[in-house]
């Protein structure tokens, strides 16, 4: 007899997701994790009395009432709104595109000034869809934009010419003809005041829970204590590579703490230019608003090639990737008893909330 209905094999936003849902019902899950942490990427840690994103920035935003209301059942989220900034040849530009951004470009003052300054640049593609990601860019915000802002940091997130990326990877552009700095539109945004960690444990309260387990290397032993398995790692490691490696970028994270109280004057900056190796610097402070630590931590963020040594962290969309990940869906479609779930099993790019949402849609349809 299995002594658990759910083995969760994955402590981040997916599995938590799903062991809670499990647990409201009054079934018995187990989650497992090959981490000595919960949370996943979303782990934050307390240094100086200021909350930490080990594993980049986190900015939670919905406009999902229900999952709002869900993950205020775990944290009090303070009111932050994502704001950052660029900088490219020495100038600072905000972003997203917005009027901010066009007169620090080009100063223009209305509307109707930057609009046409953008038509006046934008690509023609004379009817034809966008062949690659700089055109698809070049065709929506023309070539200033694209040159400062978007050219360089897109080469070294992806490591890769522009030219040579699908254009789904951007797919529109936000471009804002009105004074907003605010990067998401949602309805509601913010981030967990005492950190994700503290959310994430309130999210797994009364559920067990056990760490430094690596589930692929006794995966016999642990599908037999339960009905069905939640596996959110990477598909293609739980097939052995049947059909090779699917494709990820990494990221490597210089953290360090300067002896003041604020080092950049915001939470997120961006480098645009080409020969400047780091893609953004993060000020952890500045995700809550109001902190009074004398000190600052701050984040240097460097895309890097994956390895099996590195965290995975955005899939590469190209179509070689795409037609590697249908074999392995197919072959997660004709697995007994186990559910694939979150950003490596499906091999997608999620915020947050979409991963709330598949869990949501995923217990629904088998629980």
């Amino acid at each position: 007899m299995c002594e658990y209905d759910y083995l969760i094999v994955g402590a981040g936003m997916f599995g938590a997701t799903f062991a809670r849902l499990v647990a409201d019902d009054g079934k018995k899950c187990l989650v497992i994790d090959k981490r000595d942490h919960i949370a996943g990427n979303c782990y934050t840690e307390g240094r100086d009395g200021i909350q930490v994103h080990v594993y980049g920035p986190h900015i939670f935003h919905c406009n999902d009432d229900e999952i709002w209301k869900f993950v205020n059942r775990f944290a009090r989220f303070n009111n932050f709104r994502n704001q950052p900034i660029s900088i490219s040849e020495g100038k600072i530009y905000s972003l997203p595109f917005n009027m901010y951004t066009f007169n620090h470009m080009w100063g223009v003052k209305t509307p109707q000034e930057a609009l046409e300054k953008i038509t006046s640049q934008k690509l023609d593609l004379e009817g034809r869809e966008p062949q690659n990601l700089e055109e698809q860019a070049l065709s929506q915000v023309g070539t200033d934009i694209y040159e400062k802002l978007i050219r360089g940091y897109t080469t070294k997130q992806w490591k890769r010419d522009p030219k040579d990326l699908p254009a789904s990877i951007i797919k529109r552009l936000p471009v804002r003809l009105t004074w907003d700095n605010n990067y998401f539109n949602d309805k509601y945004q913010g981030i967990p005041e005492d950190g994700y960690t503290v959310m994430f444990q309130n999210m797994l309260k009364g559920i067990e829970v056990r760490l430094g387990v690596d589930y692929l290397a006794n995966r016999k032993a642990w599908d037999e204590k339960a009905r069905a398995v939640i596996f959110t790692g990477k598909i293609d490691d739980y097939f052995d590579y049947r059909f090779g490696e699917l494709e990820y970028r990494a990221l490597d994270f210089d953290t360090w703490i300067e002896d003041t109280e604020n080092y950049q004057g915001n939470a997120v900056v961006n480098y645009g230019d080409s020969d400047v190796p780091w893609t953004r610097i993060i000020e952890h402070k500045h995700f809550t608003p109001g902190n009074k630590s004398t000190r600052t931590v701050l984040t240097k963020e460097t895309p890097a090639n994956w390895s099996s040594e590195k965290v995975p962290y955005y899939p590469v969309s190209d179509k070689a990737n795409a037609d590697r990940y249908s074999k392995y869906r197919e072959l997660a479609e004709n697995e007994e008893k186990v559910v694939f779930g979150g950003r490596l099993a499906e091999y997608k790019y999620y915020d947050m909330h979409q991963v709330i949402d598949s869990a949501f849609k995923k217990y629904k349809s088998i629980g």
